[in-house]
C-alpha cells in the first residue's frame, strides 16, 4: 500500500512558476513509476508527465514540454513537478499517481493516487 500526499499548489500569475511535491509512504518508493495528472473544471483528467522508478527516464505531454519538469528524490520518497511559464490553461487540480507499468500514461495503469492540489493561474 502506498499513500500519496501532494502539496505546493496555489494561485500564481501567468508566466509565473510553482513546484508541486508528492510525498509517498512506504519503503519501496523506488520501485514505482510516478506520474502527474491534472483535471481542469468540466474536463476529463489528463496525463501530464511520468518518471521511471530510478528517475532515469521521463515523458511528458506536448502541451507542457519545455515548461514542466518531473523529477524525484528516492531518498526522500518524493516526486516533484516544476512548472514554469504557467498559463491560465494550466489551471487544474493536479494529482500524483504511483504504478508499476514502465513509463505509463494511462490512468488505469496507476494503482495509487493522491488527493490532489489546486493550481490556479490568473491572466
Amino acid at each position: 500500500q502506498v499513500q500519496l500526499v501532494e502539496s505546493g499548489g496555489g494561485l500564481v500569475q501567468a508566466g509565473g512558476s510553482l513546484r508541486l511535491s508528492c510525498a509517498a509512504s512506504g519503503r519501496t518508493f523506488g520501485r514505482y513509476t510516478m506520474a502527474w495528472f491534472r483535471q481542469a473544471p468540466g474536463k476529463e483528467r489528463e496525463w501530464v508527465a511520468t518518471i521511471t522508478g530510478s528517475g532515469s527516464s521521463t515523458y511528458s505531454t506536448a502541451s507542457v514540454k519545455g515548461r514542466f519538469t518531473i523529477s524525484r528524490d528516492n531518498a526522500k520518497n518524493t516526486v516533484y513537478l516544476q512548472m514554469n511559464s504557467l498559463k491560465p490553461e494550466d489551471t487544474a487540480v493536479y494529482y500524483c499517481a504511483a504504478g508499476i507499468q514502465y513509463l505509463a500514461r494511462q490512468q488505469y495503469e496507476y494503482d495509487y493516487w493522491g488527493q490532489g492540489t489546486q493550481v490556479t493561474v490568473s491572466s
